[in-house]
């Protein structure tokens, strides 16, 4: 792997990182807390195409495993992903994978709609079908009381999901070189490198 893309992979982890500063919001019927992580998930695929977004969260997981407080409300350590909100963090790898994928099979035709309904098959659909089994599982709940817990994220992760599908289009509108995965991008710094 190139530095710069190192250096990429690292940068992301360390936004994850740092927007798990900001304090979780939790919710009365279910154990898992909101928080904005997931945004970051979410700008890792879009921004750094599969392989650089979910080697970036495999980054931050093996950080977390180690026992790094970086999760929202200073968690860390292999107790918390064996915990409730543990599929939720695991599917991270996997959702910034396949925003990056399908962003990069969206080029060079990307818009804002086609950017928002992948931030949301991957950014919400993957993380919550995950994280409701696993949830299940962990507590012993019901997968129909799982997801209905789940609901109460949906709004949110909504929001994450436009937020990053607006960032993803502007960056690739005004420098595509900076847009990883976007063909036109790698190759226009090609030929400047």
């Amino acid at each position: 792997m190139k530095t710069r893309n190192m250096m990429y992979v690292a940068m992301f982890a360390a936004v994850v990182g740092v927007l798990g500063l900001m304090p979780p919001i939790p919710l009365p019927f279910t154990p898992v807390p909101i928080t904005a992580q997931t945004l970051g998930v979410m700008l890792a695929g879009s921004l750094l195409g599969a392989r650089l977004g979910g080697g970036s969260l495999l980054l931050f997981l093996a950080l977390i495993a180690a026992g790094m407080p970086i999760l929202a409300g200073g968690r860390g350590g292999l107790g918390v992903l064996f915990g409730p909100s543990g599929g939720y963090i695991l599917s991270w790898p996997l959702a910034a994978f396949l925003i990056g994928f399908m962003m990069q099979k969206a080029q060079p035709a990307l818009n804002l709609a086609k950017a928002i309904i992948i931030n949301i098959v991957g950014g919400i659909l993957v993380i919550h079908v995950f994280g409701i089994i696993y949830l299940a599982f962990v507590t012993n709940i019901s997968l129909w009381a799982a997801a209905v817990s789940s609901l109460g994220f949906v709004p949110g992760d909504t929001v994450k999901a436009i937020i990053s599908a607006v960032i993803a289009v502007k960056i690739a509108k005004s420098h595509p070189s900076l847009l990883k995965g976007n063909n036109r991008g790698e190759q226009s710094a090609k030929k400047a490198g």
